[in-house]
């Protein structure tokens, strides 16, 4: 008998009314069960006071972006009370462990020559390690390629967003590849959607942008679990939590295509099966060992470390996997 999976899809990095977004957790979760999604993560900037359990039939959960004035932010998730931000980043990111939690360092390589008002938060010292990176923030990704400069840019930036998106920045996946080699154990990524469906009032009909349901249906984390999620929410909330920090997820970008790859190991070989065909890159300790197209390859690991997936579709990022550990 085949053994059975069952697939979670997820949105992370989400704001609420409680700080700088404009939804409450009803509107919130509504906009996700919409959009398809099992669970959310909703991690407002230095707030804690979001109640998590289930909402219109989606797992919320609650964590927090650790959030210094202008760098270093951090996503806690598995956290029991609020964490301040601190200029040292050590300082919570150690504080995030005390209370048995993990965390992702958010948007660390935003770009720095943004045609826009919005000021890049980075990441600054790489030498202070994250238990995981966010190696893809679609509100960030969208920012980066903005430009406000005049009023056919602004239109276009609005109208055609999704044509800004260029996926995670070049630095980031160095950077995380880096932290994967130099570790014994897995240091997972996520997506993050940067959700904040934020209003503009300053026109005569005012203008929501970037709704919470259209951030939704775009970067998306699907965990594979062996069993069905149970029926309690500290029980959902404990697998999903630990399929997280483990890097048992896989980052889909849906706005290209709704999908959930089949990424498997199979004594030595990796099997990668999607539904279209598509140019599908492996790389080993970051290194590229393999690039080829097609929608069903099956690949022979040939040395010990990590493996990752990273998948385009008509030149477009579409699906990133974490390492799978091959010893």
């Amino acid at each position: 008998m085949e053994n059975l999976s069952f697939n979670y899809s997820g949105a992370i990095h989400i704001h609420s009314d409680l700080s700088d977004g404009t939804g409450d957790i009803n509107s919130i979760s509504k906009a996700a069960k919409h959009a398809g999604l099992d669970w959310i993560i909703i991690t407002d900037h230095n707030n804690f006071e979001i109640q998590e359990g289930f909402y219109n039939g989606v797992c919320v959960i609650r964590g927090e972006e650790v959030s210094p004035k202008a760098y270093n932010h951090y996503l806690a998730l598995g956290i029991k009370e609020l964490i301040e931000p601190n200029d040292n980043p050590q300082v919570y990111i150690d504080e995030v462990r005390r209370q048995g939690g993990f965390g992702f360092s958010a948007h660390p390589d935003e770009s720095a020559a943004r045609k826009n008002r919005a000021n890049p938060i980075k990441w600054l010292d790489k030498s202070i390690i994250p238990d995981g990176v966010e190696i893809w923030n679609w509100f960030s990704d969208w920012a980066d390629n903005y430009n406000d400069t005049n009023i056919f840019n602004i239109a276009y930036g609005y109208i055609f967003r999704h044509k800004l998106i260029k996926g995670p920045h070049k630095e980031t996946l160095e950077w995380w590849d880096k932290l994967n080699n130099a570790s014994e154990k897995i240091i997972p990524a996520i997506a993050g959607v940067d959700a904040h469906a934020l209003k503009i009032s300053k026109y005569v009909i005012p203008v929501k942008v970037f709704p919470y349901k259209t951030c939704f249906k775009t970067l998306t984390n699907i965990i594979t679990l062996p069993q069905e999620l149970p029926k309690t929410f500290d029980e959902q909330k404990a697998l999903i939590l630990e399929a997280l920090r483990n890097g048992n997820n896989i980052i889909v970008n849906r706005h290209i295509r709704k999908e959930t790859p089949i990424i498997k190991v199979v004594e030595n070989s990796i099997q990668i099966k999607i539904s279209t065909k598509a140019l599908i890159k492996i790389l080993h300790n970051g290194d590229l060992v393999c690039e080829d197209y097609g929608d069903n390859i099956n690949f022979d690991m040939k040395g010990k470390g990590k493996y990752r997936i990273e998948i385009y579709l008509n030149n477009e990022p579409w699906i990133f996997s974490n390492p799978i550990l091959f010893s």
